[in-house]
C-alpha cells in the first residue's frame, strides 16, 4: 500500500486529466465524494482540477463541455487520475505518453480509471505492475501489454499506481482513498450521505467488499430512530453478531455499536443544520433519551454541542 501520510493541515491535490468523449458520471463520482468530505471534514483536505494536455476544455461522451483549469505540463500534485473513457484509442499518441511519462516524476501516485490504463500502459507507466480496466477492454488489453499484470477486479492497488473498470467502480475507489487518509469514520459519513435508507442491496453504495456489512448498515439506517439491539442487527443481515463483528471491524475498521452510533449522530447533525427541530425532538429521532446524552455524544464525536454548531 502507497504511504499516504503527509501533513495534515495540507490540502491535497488531486488533478483530473480529462480527454474528449470522458464519462461525465465517472468525474462526478470522483470528485463529488471529495467534496463532501471536505465538507465533514469542515475544512479543504481535498483540492481538485480537471486539466487536459492543451489546457483547452474536454467534451463528455454525452456532451457535457468541462472547462480545464490548465494543462497537464504546467500541474503537479498528489494524485493524477487519467480519465480517457471512450473512444479513448485515439488518445493513444506519442504525445499522450511522453506527457504521462512527465506527469509521473511531478505527482505521487498515478491513476488510470474506466478505460485510463491504457494510457498508463501505453507510456509504460504499468509495467511490472498490477491493472485493471473496463471489463470490456480487459482481453483486449492483456494481450496488448503482456507486461502489465491485469487482473479482473474493480480496483487494483500496486504502491503509487491505482486502476479502475468504471464510474461505480471509481466511486468505490475515491471512498477507499477517503479512509486511507483520512480514516474510517470520514469514510463513513461520506458513504452515508450518498446511501438511500431503502436502497436495496445492489443499489446501496456503502462501498464494503461484503454484502453482509451493507446489509447491516442498511438496517441501522432504517431504524435510526429506535437503534435495535445489534444482535438483531445481526439478524437482519444475515449473520451472528460475533461474525458481523468480525466483519464490520475488518472492513471499517470499527466496532458495529461504534458505526451505529455514528450513523445516529450524523443524522443528528444534518437535522441540527438543515431544520430547526429542538435538541429534544432531535434527540428523540435519532434515538436518545434525552438531549443531555445527545448533547455528550455529539460533542465527544463532533468537539461541538449540538446548539453550539446551529448558532455558528
Amino acid at each position: 500500500m502507497h504511504n499516504w501520510e503527509k501533513d495534515n493541515a495540507a490540502a491535497r491535490q488531486t488533478d483530473v486529466l480529462l480527454f474528449d468523449a470522458f464519462s461525465a458520471h465517472c468525474l462526478a463520482n470522483t470528485v463529488e465524494p471529495l467534496r463532501a468530505a471536505n465538507t465533514f471534514a469542515g475544512r479543504q483536505v481535498y483540492a481538485w482540477r480537471f486539466l487536459t494536455l492543451d489546457g483547452e476544455p474536454a467534451v463528455s461522451s454525452s456532451g457535457m463541455e468541462v472547462r480545464a483549469h490548465g494543462r497537464l505540463a504546467d500541474c503537479s500534485g498528489d494524485l493524477l487520475i487519467a480519465m480517457p473513457s471512450y473512444d479513448f484509442l485515439r488518445h493513444t499518441t506519442v504525445a499522450t505518453a511522453r506527457a504521462l511519462k512527465s506527469a509521473s516524476r511531478r505527482y505521487n501516485v498515478l491513476a488510470g480509471f474506466d478505460t485510463g490504463a491504457w494510457l498508463l500502459a501505453q507510456a509504460g507507466l504499468l509495467d511490472g505492475r498490477q491493472a485493471t480496466i473496463h471489463w470490456e477492454e480487459l482481453n483486449r488489453f492483456t494481450e496488448t501489454f503482456p507486461q502489465v499484470q491485469a487482473e479482473r477486479a474493480r480496483q487494483v492497488w500496486d504502491g503509487d499506481r491505482i486502476t479502475c473498470t468504471g464510474a461505480l467502480a471509481a466511486f468505490d475507489t475515491m471512498m477507499k482513498l477517503i479512509g486511507e487518509q483520512h480514516g474510517a469514520a470520514l469514510r463513513l459519513e461520506v458513504a452515508t450521505l450518498f446511501m438511500a435508507p431503502d436502497a436495496t442491496e445492489t443499489q446501496d453504495p456503502i462501498l464494503v467488499r461484503g454484502k453482509s456489512v451493507a446489509r447491516a448498515v442498511a438496517v441501522m439506517q432504517a431504524n435510526l430512530e429506535a437503534p435495535l439491539p445489534i444482535a438483531a442487527v445481526a439478524r437482519q443481515a444475515g449473520r451472528s453478531q460475533k461474525d458481523l463483528e468480525v466483519r464490520m471491524k475488518a472492513e471499517l475498521s470499527a466496532t458495529p455499536q461504534a458505526v451505529y452510533r455514528r450513523l445516529r449522530l450524523i443524522q443528528a447533525r444534518k437535522l441540527v443544520l438543515e431544520t430547526v427541530l429542538s435538541v429534544s425532538e432531535i434527540a428523540l429521532r435519532c434515538g436518545y433519551d434525552d438531549p443531555s446524552a445527545l448533547t455528550r455524544a455529539f460533542k465527544a464525536e463532533f468537539g461541538t454541542t449540538p446548539r453550539a454548531l446551529r448558532s455558528s
